[in-house]
């Protein structure tokens, strides 16, 4: 049988532990969705982070994909095949920038900013995140 001692510290230890960790980590991680465009993300700075299950180049591909779907204009693509961005602007003009960069031959780390500094658009970035996913299955 547990003491109250027991269950008092235990109610005050886990939640100052969590607390203490969601301080230190620096961001917090979301699960967006369900189904097609499920996923896990980081958002950090005005960009949302997912990795996906895809090769450098298929990823590239499904990002330009993904803009064009979505009617944004492709303004500028750099590449040295780890790493690539991709900078659009949506009809309204505001920018887009997203960042795909290699982290095994099968993953790819993408992220997805929208907006300018301060004034970043996490709803935008979720849509592109979700189209991008959703080419990639």
């Amino acid at each position: 049988m547990k003491s109250k001692g027991n269950i008092v510290m235990r109610n005050f230890i886990i939640p100052l532990l969590l607390s203490y960790y969601l301080i230190t980590a620096g961001c917090a991680v979301l699960v967006i969705g369900a189904g097609a465009g499920a996923g896990v993300y980081s958002y950090v700075n005005g960009q949302l982070k997912r990795s996906y299950h895809a090769t450098f180049d298929k990823t590239g591909q499904t990002c330009t994909d993904a803009l064009t779907s979505l009617k944004m204009v492709i303004t500028e693509k750099t590449s040295d095949d780890i790493k690539a961005i991709i900078k659009a602007r949506r009809t309204d003009e505001t920018p887009v920038t997203i960042k795909i960069v290699m982290i095994a031959p099968d993953i790819t780390e993408v992220s997805v900013r929208s907006g300018i500094v301060g004034m970043w658009d996490k709803k935008v970035s979720e849509l592109i995140h979700a189209s991008i996913a959703q080419r990639l299955q």
